[in-house]
């Protein structure tokens, strides 16, 4: 489990330093969130494929609440090949350079290493107008989640979802789909 939340902390690390190709368009947001919406459980459908969520073999979600301090906490569940559930306990918050509530930061570092100042961008590229489903991405395009309210999404939805995450400058070629047995 220690090695799980040193592989999200290293990756963010590494993703907080890398730079964004300067010949790519901008990452274009929603506008803003309403937050009491956005909160609760989404299930993953898919994603690019990332390394700190390699031992994840199916039932991926992730839950959002609010905390008293203006974040959201953050925990990722998923379920991996021997059957076990790992899971991890994050943190987000707005972009401090953003005055759209769509650009978000999040932070899975354990809490000894909490101090430190490292922050992944999550931003919410997609988002029905119902909150049924939600596209995450983040300006060098290295990750991507597909996120909906259901287990399961209808097959023309999602492939027009990544006609649309093609145009944003994403590789949606190489997007894998999220086993659901739920």
């Amino acid at each position: 489990m220690r090695l799980f939340f040193l592989l999200i902390f290293v990756t963010l690390t590494n993703h907080a330093c890398a730079s964004v190709d300067k010949n790519q368009a901008e990452l274009t947001v929603v506008p803003n969130i309403e937050v009491n919406r956005y909160m609760g459980k989404w299930y993953e459908v898919a994603r690019l494929p990332n390394r700190f969520q390699n031992m994840c073999e199916s039932n991926v979600s992730a839950t959002y609440a609010q905390k008293t301090n203006g974040r959201l906490s953050v925990t990722n569940l998923c379920k991996k090949s021997d059957g076990s559930i790992t899971s991890v306990e994050g943190e987000a918050r707005q972009a401090s350079n953003s005055a759209q509530n769509s650009k978000l930061q999040v932070r899975f570092a354990p809490a000894w290493l909490s101090w430190l100042p490292v922050w992944g961008d999550y931003w919410i590229i997609d988002l029905a107008p119902d909150y049924s489903y939600a596209v995450i991405g983040e300006p060098s395009r290295e990750y991507l989640w597909l996120l909906s309210r259901t287990p399961k999404m209808d097959a023309a939805l999602y492939e027009k979802i990544l006609v649309e995450v093609k145009a944003k400058g994403f590789d949606s070629s190489k997007v894998v789909k999220t086993l659901q047995t739920e």
